[in-house]
């Protein structure tokens, strides 16, 4: 395969030559289109599998989305860890097939919302009236394959499955809209379809309604429903209409609305029935089917967040032919030219870490979810996004990467948080179908769009996005107290008269919970602003914001040792009004706490911390390891920390706080340690199996986390530099389209991959660019990324390489002079 790609390319070179009408290749990019050429992965989506993650908590999504598509069209099963619909386990029934998911999130079930269900009979004698339309009498199972999997597929555009009645069921979508194919059996008489109105995945539903038009067969509905993770509502609306795939679908034969498991032939219009909190209402209707073969019907469903109207409008104007297999073509092709600004050589790299790559990458971009024209809640000519859910997960990992190939959309995103601090006075930090949602942490909105920024702020006007907007909304986010720091904003006043979050002090403001992990988040976020008004030249800010970021320090005691080990010596606690420390145990709430004492978000949780252990919130000062190496007594004491963090299983791959831990050891001059933990944490813990992720993917994060581990990189969010290693590939490349540039880099001596991450020929031992030495084998600045180069580094069998001779060779931090932009 790979001579083959060698063969076009050389092809192309002469075509380009004879024909200077098609564009000439510079550095990489076709000058005429502005794209990467010679790519050696043509068809990225067929590396991509959507079935990693699908059970055992993992709740990724393997249905049908655009990149940030807001349309997740996908199957819902009964399985208790149905968070994104779907669960590979065959052994579940499958409930319905709706339009709206999310991926990988935790919380109560959101969305999955507007089910279409298929009969191709009913009861013993077919009647209408005999039709199990309520969502458990209705279910039923998945064929499996030999190997006792389901019968289901999918690929980047594509889902389908076979059920047990023998029908298939195939889907695809477009950003607002999405189409069902249901092939019927051959001895189909009476094919049916419901359209189920009221079960989203917390069956929450209010005031539905439901209208069905007894002429076309059109079935238009909506209902109240509740947030998954909040204390609010939202309203959302659809529009169904069918046609026969090859052949002419006359309208409904019968038709009717139904509660619960008792529809009535006739009836077009919900209020029709009576109707109450939780009941089961939706639409049912028969049609005559093919008589020349087999009975085809596609179903076009649009949705909105605003009226019934415009959901039709969103199917018509996306979806105006009903073709099903265009569509399919084309959002494959949209995922096709986004993944592929990423590129890997594969000689020497087995299939499993190729597709563990690109499946990694593509559910990076699965949320957040453009819902632009669909927010209810004010007008705006701004993009609006949805399904932040939420920042604290996100901010680490997938904005940074991000950041390397996919400018537009983190831009249009960016705006859309603007937007909303505009509209509801802080910036977003966990949403869910246009309603506010628990905040997780800090303000982790602020290092967002620090992130963007700061490596973008050159083309800030291009990619449309306001710096004077952006620094004001960042402002108003740190310095002024939110209302309901639960859902937004801060406890600013306190942050700012004590430098940290006492744990005795009770405000009216929100609950007086996680003090200890909102101070360091708070911390990082001031960093962020700090960094913004840098680039801005507001020195006065930018000196303000980064002394801030120095308060992480305040919840530093000294004297808190683990017990039983007295060489780990020093940890983040929390502290009171009087300055004194409480005590929260540095085991609490890691693998090793089986005191089942409560980590989540409840008022009752007085420990200081949310979802991690002291121990790993220790580690989290990304914007002054350095000041941290000295807390903790120095290089050699830093790194054995480490060691005992991981040898003594408090490293906790299921969850983010943990995500920066393998690549700390960069800090202390050790590198290679670095690249041999990440490895690990791979080999140990994540897989292209079903339950291949070792928690919830949370919205990307996971995704983007394994992504930056196998392209030999993490970021520091942010900032302009990228933490080094080696990639899991000989090459790797990273086309970003806000520069037109191609940056390369290149692992000289790659022999492969250590398959339990331990030694190997994988440690960087020397880095030049473009020819010439790097100031460091540690990390790389955003120069590289943003000119485009070619990166060469040098492979060694020596986990003990350094950082590099330089004296700046070890990564940055502020107590050093480091993080000037």
């Amino acid at each position: 395969m790979r001579r083959f790609f060698a063969v076009v390319a050389a092809l192309a070179g002469v075509l380009i030559a004879l024909s200077p009408s098609l564009g000439v290749v510079l550095n990489g990019v076709d000058s005429r289109t502005g794209k990467r050429a010679d790519v050696p992965i043509t068809d990225p989506a067929s590396r991509v599998n959507l079935f990693i993650g699908t059970t055992s908590s993992g709740h990724a999504f393997p249905g049908v989305t655009l990149p940030h598509g807001m349309v997740k069209v996908g199957m819902d099963t009964d399985s208790p860890d149905n968070h994104a619909g779907y669960d590979s386990n065959p052994s579940f029934f499958v409930t319905g097939f709706s339009q709206l998911h999310d991926d990988g999130t935790g919380g109560s079930v959101p969305l999955s919302l507007f089910k279409i269900w298929p009969f191709a009979s009913c009861g013993s004698n077919n009647r209408f009236e005999t039709c199990p339309t309520d969502i458990n009498s209705r279910k039923v199972l998945r064929k499996t394959l030999m190997d006792g999997s389901p019968d289901d597929a999918a690929e980047p555009g594509y889902f389908a499955s076979n059920l047990s009645t023998n029908i298939r069921v195939e889907l695809t979508a477009t950003r607002r809209a999405a189409l069902h194919r249901y092939t019927f059996p051959e001895n189909t008489t009476i094919p049916r379809l419901v359209v189920d109105i009221t079960n989203d995945g917390q069956q929450s539903n209010s005031n539905p309604v439901v209208h069905i038009d007894s002429n076309t067969g059109r079935v238009t509905g909506g209902a109240m429903f509740a947030a998954s993770f909040g204390p609010g509502t939202y309203r959302a609306y659809t529009c169904v209409d069918f046609k026969g795939d090859g052949f002419e679908l006359t309208k409904p034969t019968e038709f009717g609305t139904y509660l619960g498991s008792t529809p009535i032939r006739g009836l077009v219009d919900g209020i029709q029935e009576y109707t109450g909190y939780r009941s089961e209402l939706g639409a049912l209707l028969s049609f005559a089917p093919n008589g020349n073969g087999p009975t085809s019907i596609i179903a076009r469903v649009g949705v909105s967040f605003i009226s019934t109207a415009q959901a039709c409008n969103n199917a018509i104007s996306e979806i105006p032919s009903f073709d099903f297999d265009g569509t399919r073509s084309a959002a494959r092709t949209t995922w096709n030219e986004l993944l592929g600004r990423i590129q890997v050589e594969t000689n020497g790299v087995d299939d499993d870490t190729i597709e563990l790559f690109y499946s990694s990458l593509y559910r990076t971009h699965i949320s957040p979810a453009d819902y632009t024209g669909e927010n209810p809640l004010w007008d705006s000519d701004e993009p609006y996004y949805d399904s932040f859910y939420c920042n604290w997960d996100t901010f680490r990992t997938l904005y940074p990467l991000m950041s390397l190939h996919d400018p537009e959309n983190f831009a249009r995103i960016v705006r859309g948080m603007i937007n909303i601090q505009q509209h509801e006075g802080w910036l977003p930090e966990c949403r869910g179908a246009t309603a506010q949602q628990w905040m997780q942490g800090g303000s982790d909105g602020d290092p967002i769009l620090g992130e963007f920024f700061v490596k973008f702020a050159s083309r800030a006007a291009e990619l449309n996005v306001s710096a004077e907007a952006l620094y004001a909304a960042l402002v108003k986010d740190v310095e002024e107290q939110s209302p309901n720091w639960n859902l937004m904003g801060r406890q600013a006043n306190a942050w700012k008269i004590f430098g940290y979050i006492p744990q005795d002090l009770i405000e009216s403001g929100g609950t007086n919970t996680k003090q200890v992990s909102r101070a360091l988040e708070y911390a990082f976020g001031d960093f962020a602003v700090s960094q913004v008004a840098k680039v801005l030249n507001k020195a006065a800010d930018g000196k303000k914001y980064g002394k801030r970021a120095g308060n992480f320090v305040n919840v530093w005691n000294p004297n808190v040792t683990i017990p039983g080990n007295d060489a780990v010596v020093g940890m983040v606690q929390p502290r009171f009004t009087n300055g004194s420390f409480g005590f929260t145990d540095p085991s609490h709430c890691s693998p090793n706490d089986h005191s089942g004492d409560n980590c989540f978000l409840f008022n009752t949780n007085f420990d200081g911390f949310y979802e991690s252990s002291p121990i790993v919130y220790s580690q989290f000062v990304p914007q002054d390891t350095a000041k941290l190496i000295e807390l903790q007594g120095g290089a050699d004491k830093f790194v054995s920390r480490l060691d005992f963090i991981f040898d003594q299983n408090y490293f906790d791959s299921t969850d983010e706080p943990s995500q920066q831990i393998p690549f700390m050891y960069h800090y202390a001059n050790k590198p290679g340690h670095s690249t041999q933990r990440s490895r690990q944490v791979l080999a140990q813990h994540f897989s292209t199996a079903t339950n291949g992720l070792p928690g919830n993917d949370d919205s990307g994060a996971m995704g983007s986390y394994v992504a930056f581990y196998l392209a030999g990189l993490y970021p520091v969010p942010a900032t302009r530099q990228y933490l080094l290693s080696s990639p899991f590939f000989p090459r790797i490349s990273f086309f970003n389209p806000a520069f037109n540039s191609t940056t390369t880099i290149v692992a000289r001596n790659f022999v492969g991959n250590p398959a339990d991450g331990t030694g190997g020929t994988v440690f960087v031992q020397n880095v030049t660019i473009d020819g010439k030495p790097a100031k460091s084998n540690c990390f790389l600045e955003w120069d590289v990324f943003e000119k485009g180069a070619t990166v060469e580094l040098t492979l060694s069998d020596d986990v003990e390489v350094s950082c590099g001779e330089e004296v700046n060779a070890l990564p940055p931090s502020l107590s050093t002079g480091g993080f000037d932009v």
